[in-house]
């Protein structure tokens, strides 16, 4: 039996795509923020996420007049920590991690591989109501091309043992990592992957129409895993289908 003061939480990951659909035809925004809000989940990762674009405004008649992370947590989520990867004329975009809870921002480090291609590892610290024990966050959207990934995933692992001293610690994100090269350095550093744990291998996210390669994960340790699952239902909101798994402390 679960001890009482150990309560079960969800998480969830998506690559948001920006905002818009697939093909980059409609804005998706507020569609993205009823279908998010609509599994209630504690945590929520998010990479590709448009905090300012003031082309948007001049294209979409509704797109928000607020920061992506204001318009999206406004009213549910209490606290948010955003990183920017990328920046330009119109604006910028970047991770996000969004808390029910209590929320310690951490730093956003940059981890690009390659000049063309701006990364960032977004850190944030989680504490559950009624529970001392701190649960570490980061939200990762790793390179291209798998060289590039391999140094990043060093990058991050050396992050992670910096860091949180082997506690309670999860990792989701977009991984691009269709040959799934990332599992086996993140098992030796003490992560599980949900869906590996309860099906055997990632999850199929990518192209959210026709979902053939396992790009999105996440990895978590000193964590119980109750429940994982693909929402298939959001194939038109972005490129990527997001990915949510239940929870628990040890």
């Amino acid at each position: 039996m679960s001890p009482v003061n150990s309560p079960r939480f969800t998480v969830l990951s998506m690559n948001v795509h920006k905002g818009l659909s697939p093909l980059h035809r409609h804005a998706t925004i507020y569609q993205l923020r009823q279908k998010m809000r609509s599994h209630y989940p504690d945590l929520l990762f998010l990479q590709e996420l448009q905090q300012e674009h003031r082309g948007r405004l001049r294209r979409f008649e509704q797109w928000p007049l607020t920061e992506l992370t204001h318009f999206l947590s406004e009213d549910f989520w209490q606290h948010w920590h955003y990183g920017k990867n990328v920046e330009y004329r119109d604006g910028h975009h970047g991770n996000a991690i969004l808390s029910r809870h209590p929320q310690q921002k951490g730093n956003n480090y940059d981890i690009s591989a390659y000049r063309f291609e701006g990364r960032g590892l977004l850190h944030s610290i989680t504490r559950l109501e009624g529970i001392d024990k701190p649960i570490h966050c980061f939200c990762v959207h790793l390179a291209l091309f798998e060289r590039g990934r391999e140094r990043q995933l060093e990058t991050i692992i050396r992050h992670i043992q910096d860091l949180t001293q082997d506690g309670p610690t999860i990792v989701a994100g977009d991984f691009n990592d269709w040959r799934n090269r990332v599992s086996a350095p993140m098992k030796a550093a003490g992560f599980d992957e949900v869906f590996e744990v309860l099906t055997g291998s990632p999850a199929k996210t990518f192209p959210s129409v026709k979902p053939l390669l396992p790009m999105d994960r996440i990895y978590v340790r000193g964590l119980k895993i109750h429940s994982a699952k693909i929402l298939h239902e959001w194939l038109k909101l972005s490129d990527h289908l997001g990915i949510t798994a239940e929870l628990e402390l040890l």
